[in-house]
């Protein structure tokens, strides 16, 4: 049902899904870039659901309690608990609390906005690389291109090595030919283009 629905909106707007990804997209820690708009979400449920690949989003837990979570787990959120840590007490980090998720379900994609906002970024957070690696899973490269109006996952696969200056420029290089919705909010993490 959900793959109708998609298929339906996606042409209504004119948008394009690449239907081809990698298997390991079923299981990975998936990059969601550029990422310049609030518009951005709404497209990458179609063309998950249009690709029947399992989405999640790390979200702050309030958000998948009632009532909200009524309408976010459905969408994909997980809810993770993003409250600074108390001294003294214990709390998993974000980065152990999303690679936890690795271990409760055999298909996720978790999916990450690296930029971390949807603002002019010159650097960019780099908690995904830290969740891939700690889970022992991939690294796929989800895209929205608003010039194309295409949407897919790269046939791309990062399996991290530990070695972030050797692993980065890779991701900084499929990313550089695609446009965002505000295009002059998107930029590559300077650290790493080569």
């Amino acid at each position: 049902m959900k793959k109708w629905i998609a298929k339906l909106f996606l042409f209504i707007l004119g948008w394009k899904v690449d239907p081809v990804f990698p298997p390991e997209a079923q299981r990975s820690v998936m990059l969601a870039a550029p990422h310049t708009t609030n518009w951005d979400f709404f497209y990458v449920i179609l063309a998950f659901w249009y690709l029947e690949i399992p989405m999640k989003v790390a979200i702050k837990d309030d958000w998948t309690k009632f009532p909200f979570g009524l309408f976010v787990k459905p969408l994909g959120g997980l809810g993770i608990n993003r409250s600074p840590k108390v001294p003294g007490k214990k709390r998993p980090s974000q980065v152990d609390q999303m690679a936890a998720f690795f271990t409760k379900m055999d298909r996720i994609a978790l999916v990450i906005a690296p930029e971390g906002t949807r603002k002019l970024r010159n650097r960019w957070k780099l908690g995904f690389y830290h969740v891939a690696t700690q889970a022992g899973v991939p690294i796929t490269f989800g895209y929205l291109d608003y010039e194309k109006k295409r949407a897919g996952v790269g046939a791309l696969v990062l399996y991290p090595t530990g070695d972030i200056d050797a692993d980065l420029p890779v991701v900084m290089d499929f990313y550089k030919d695609i446009i965002g919705k505000h295009p002059e909010n998107f930029m590559l993490d300077e650290r790493y283009v080569s």
